[in-house]
């Protein structure tokens, strides 16, 4: 049993020493395995990264490139902004090309928004008016002013008094916008039934005397923004002047004073030319000049923002312009004098407060008397002469600036 004992234990003891030595083994096998695989991975690496070096300096050599390129671009830039700065230099001391590109950029402007006009008249179904049928560029000149007198059907004896008075007639009227740049019109649209009796008198009236504008709209009191609207977007089109003007048929105006007021302002780009007021929002129904839209206006009892009275007014041509292009989205109040002071709302517009544009009809004369020449008149209780077609030429006798002043005047 001894003998077995010892046997055993010496079975045992050379079993710990081969398992020992199998680990011995193993670790150096794994050392050496280790060993093996990182020169094994070193060697790979070398072969492997050289491409994307190459991608590296291919890389630092294209944004080389790139920032030379940029240099280039930053010179030729640096070039070309000093040869612009010459050129507007020269430009600058050149009043003949500065008035070349404006009118050249006027002219572009204008059959922009006679194309515009017409291409509205096809869509609605309207026949294009010849009026349309602008000039060419090279005989297309520049005006002054265009004065539009605003006139109804019913107001043949009120055109009547303005063509014996203020406006002339016929060939003096033509050698007016030869001579002086003035054009001046009645402005009328037609009426519910277009080719009806109201449009054939209108008709004859113009064959006659060859002094209307007529416009794309159906004529009404309530709808005078509308007409507002569409005669400066006409007139604008047909005729590229410094100012158009609106007048009422019963208001007397001395043209050649209004023109000499005008030109003062021929340097503001946005001028808006008035009797600047404001009156009261009137809410209650029923009332003359009732506000439908009052509430937009505040409490009651508030009043208008400032706008000119709607007998006379007279906007410069970048005004006109700017009708003209947002026609469409122009809000129109019932009273057509606050649609047009709505319309500048938020514009860099002067607005220049002329009393000379509303004198009364008692105290025109007293003033043309004393060397102050009222460019128009009329009865504030009336909204225009009392009676004009009665009264037109004892206003013109008193108060107007005399026969010659229109063949001497200057502009």
């Amino acid at each position: 049993m001894v003998t077995h004992t010892k046997m055993s234990m010496k079975h045992h003891h050379r079993g710990l020493e081969l398992s020992a030595s199998k680990s011995f083994v193993s670790k150096k096998l794994t050392f050496f395995l280790c060993i093996g695989f990182f020169c094994a991975g070193t060697l790979f690496s070398d072969r492997m990264w050289p491409e994307p070096e190459a991608n590296v300096v291919s890389r630092e050599a294209s944004d080389e490139r790139l920032h030379l390129v940029s240099d280039d671009c930053d010179s030729s830039k640096k070039s070309l902004k000093l040869e612009s700065k010459d050129s507007l230099g020269e430009a600058y001391k050149s009043p003949d090309a500065i008035q070349t590109l404006d009118k050249t950029i006027s002219t572009l402007e204008m059959e922009l928004v006679a194309a515009r006009a017409a291409q509205e008249s096809i869509m609605n179904g309207s026949p294009v008016s010849d009026d349309f049928k602008l000039p060419e560029t090279a005989t297309r000149r520049k005006y002054l002013m265009v004065v539009g007198v605003n006139t109804a059907f019913s107001s043949r004896k009120r055109r009547d008094s303005v063509r014996a008075t203020w406006m002339p007639p016929g060939e003096d009227r033509k050698k007016l916008e030869e001579e002086k740049g003035i054009i001046m019109r009645f402005v009328i649209g037609h009426s519910a039934t277009p080719g009806g009796i109201l449009d054939r008198a209108i008709q004859a009236e113009e064959s006659k005397h060859g002094d209307f504008l007529r416009l794309d709209h159906v004529e009404g009191y309530l709808e005078l923004s509308a007409k507002t609207k569409s005669y400066f977007t006409t007139a604008y089109a047909l005729w590229d002047a410094d100012f158009y003007v609106k007048v009422d048929d019963d208001v007397h105006v001395n043209i050649a004073t209004l023109g000499a007021e005008l030109a003062r302002y021929r340097m503001k780009p946005r001028v808006y030319i008035g009797c600047m007021k404001s009156g009261p929002v009137l809410a209650q129904k029923g009332v003359r000049y009732h506000e439908p839209e009052y509430w937009k206006f505040g409490e009651e009892g508030n009043k208008y923002f400032r706008h000119a009275t709607g007998q006379l007014y007279a906007i410069s041509r970048e005004l006109a312009s700017y009708i003209s292009i947002n026609q469409n989205v122009l809000h129109k109040y019932v009273n057509e004098d606050v649609s047009l002071g709505s319309w500048f709302l938020g514009l860099d517009v002067e607005h220049v407060d002329d009393r000379r544009l509303c004198c009364g009809t008692t105290d025109c004369e007293w003033k043309a008397q004393a060397g102050n020449m009222c460019v128009a008149s009329f009865d504030w209780s009336c909204s225009g002469i009392c009676r004009s077609a009665d009264r037109m030429k004892d206003v013109h006798r008193r108060c107007g600036e005399g026969p010659n002043a229109l063949l001497a005047a200057s502009f």
